[in-house]
């Protein structure tokens, strides 16, 4: 059963590990999917002209709508019709049996949840555009890199990053 929600995902290693990586892209149109706090998709309204946030969390996007003005709650880009020159996305990958919290469970083998948020993604992506995600070495990240390639993108890992538990793997994908 899902828990109610008081707060909202607030940056953390992962995160900050995602923005390192989109420091430098740039472009018209770009997508934080799961935005949290709205961190990331504040780094990209610097490089883009067009930024829209979304999150399943309305109490997150209360939060992201002070520093994002395209904030739209909905699951991952289900509800959007335009397409994005850049879709970034710090996954829910943790392995988990059921859903107790929307911003890190998975579900089986962090692959749940995550399958979905890609499929939608893509969706939006547009011809020769980025999806850039974050996963880890906890969940079959493995799988889902086939899953995403499978739904049109070419893929590659473009950097990792050790922690004690587990590994930040970050992924990007082009659209075919």
């Amino acid at each position: 059963m899902q828990k109610k929600y008081d707060e909202y995902y607030k940056p953390a290693e992962d995160t900050l590990f995602l923005a390192d990586s989109i420091q430098n892209e740039k472009g018209s149109t770009a997508l934080d999917i799961g935005t949290g706090s709205g961190f990331l998709a504040r780094i990209l309204s610097g490089k883009f002209e067009f930024v829209v946030a979304t999150d399943i969390n309305f109490r997150a996007l209360k939060k992201a709508h002070e520093i994002v003005e395209n904030c739209i709650c909905c699951n991952a880009a289900d509800t959007l019709n335009c397409n994005f020159d850049l879709v970034v996305c710090n996954l829910p990958y943790l392995p988990s049996k059921e859903i107790a919290d929307t911003a890190v469970d998975g579900l089986t083998d962090g692959l749940g949840v995550t399958t979905n948020i890609i499929k939608s993604a893509s969706k939006v992506v547009r011809r020769n555009g980025k999806l850039v995600y974050l996963t880890s070495s906890l969940a079959n990240y493995q799988e889902l890199v086939r899953r995403t390639e499978n739904l049109g993108f070419s893929v590659k890992i473009i950097a990792k990053k050790s922690l004690f538990f587990e590994e930040l793997i970050l992924v990007e994908c082009v659209k075919l």
